[in-house]
């Protein structure tokens, strides 16, 4: 039996012959991105790619044949980057993309920025994290609302959540990222301390009723089942709060200290989620892209056509181009049964002229897609 030693022998003479063939189908998939340049032709052709996979596995033995597909997936995707180097790019979405960043402003000085909710929301917290304590601030009742007032120009800036470290991601406002062609220009990643107040007087064993908003009253669930208390969820946490301190019964909130601060209640028991480690991140929504040097974080979302390995494919544009996925999430098309928008997240810097060339594989691999935004991950707060 032959021992490690020459067997990874084998292996590497096989790699140098694997590698000078590598070598000389590149020279000549050059020439073939030259002749596209000339003459006009897209990079992709989707049809004759799968033929193309289809005949490579074909020739491999049946038990190999996946593994073939494979390899020549990705061999073909390097192929398509090196000839997109050459050939001028004709996608609308790509185009569109390149107007907004040629139109991306600088953050704006003493800015109009909106939340959901009532004072002492989380999101009114995340805003102060974000613009400062004394930023020019007001809040609207619902997360649409704040996108259809930077749509009209009534403010520069709003602050909504998207994605709970305990519960996950909050559908309802990736769906308006994907409804309106706003952009995400910031992040804040706030810890959500979650406590149950009362009014003054009213103690544990008072309380009948306990109101929060529902992510609240999740988050909680453990702490709550302890307790014989009807449970009503509001729309946030300081709604709740200001509800309770009005209400003059014994009811109980769950929000933030800032909140029992603000409303005048009394804090009954602290930290009462049930991960000491819950945080809240918000994102930061502007009418315009904004663009810098310090920015590593990109959004993006698009869709795909409905056939086998579209997201195979894009996934190979991330691995090749060295681009860090962070998230991937997929939420259903409203208008659309049975179709999927997929968001993503992923590190770079939209000033890097060789994500240009990533983002045109993107768009060419999908059938929709849009870069919502450049900006700089947040810190826990």
């Amino acid at each position: 039996m032959e021992d490690l030693k020459e067997l990874r022998e084998k292996i590497d003479a096989l790699d140098r012959e694997l590698l000078a063939l590598f070598a000389q189908r590149m020279e000549i998939t050059q020439k073939v991105g030259e002749y596209k340049a000339a003459h006009g032709v897209q990079v992709l052709d989707p049809q004759r790619e799968r033929e193309v996979l289809d005949s490579k596995a074909a020739l491999a033995p049946p038990a190999l044949q996946s593994e073939a597909r494979t390899l020549f997936e990705t061999v073909m995707a390097l192929s398509r980057r090196q000839q997109r180097r050459l050939v001028e790019p004709d996608q609308p979405a790509f185009a569109q993309y390149l107007a907004q960043k040629a139109n991306a402003g600088a953050p704006v000085r003493d800015p109009r920025v909106l939340y959901q909710g009532v004072p002492g929301a989380y999101a009114e917290e995340a805003a102060a994290a974000y613009f400062g304590e004394d930023c020019r601030r007001r809040n609207l009742p619902a997360w649409e609302d704040i996108f259809e007032a930077l749509k009209k120009g009534e403010a520069d800036y709003g602050v909504v959540p998207i994605e709970n470290s305990s519960t996950g991601s909050i559908n309802q406002v990736y769906d308006l990222l994907g409804k309106y062609e706003h952009f995400i220009v910031g992040e804040v990643k706030l810890r959500v301390r979650h406590c149950l107040m009362a009014p003054a007087g009213v103690g544990l064993e008072d309380v009948t009723e306990v109101y929060s908003h529902e992510q609240g009253l999740f988050q909680c669930a453990p702490y709550l089942k302890g307790h014989p208390w009807r449970q009503t969820a509001l729309s946030n946490t300081a709604a709740a709060a200001k509800f309770v301190a009005e209400s003059g019964k014994p009811f109980a909130a769950i929000g933030s200290e800032r909140c029992a601060r603000l409303y005048g209640l009394t804090v009954l028991a602290r930290d009462i989620a049930q991960s000491a480690e819950n945080y809240t991140r918000f994102v930061v929504v502007a009418p315009r892209m904004e663009l810098g040097p310090e920015r590593d974080k990109i959004s993006a979302l698009f869709t795909l056509p409905h056939k086998v390995g579209t997201l195979h494919q894009i996934m190979a544009v991330f691995a090749i181009g060295g681009l860090n996925m962070m998230k991937l999430e997929s939420r259903p098309i409203l208008e659309k049964s049975w179709e999927y928008r997929f968001f993503v997240d992923f590190s770079g810097n939209l000033l890097d002229p060789e994500l240009d060339l990533a983002l045109r594989e993107l768009v060419e691999c999908s059938t929709a897609f849009r870069v919502l935004g450049n900006y700089r991950s947040g810190e826990e707060l």
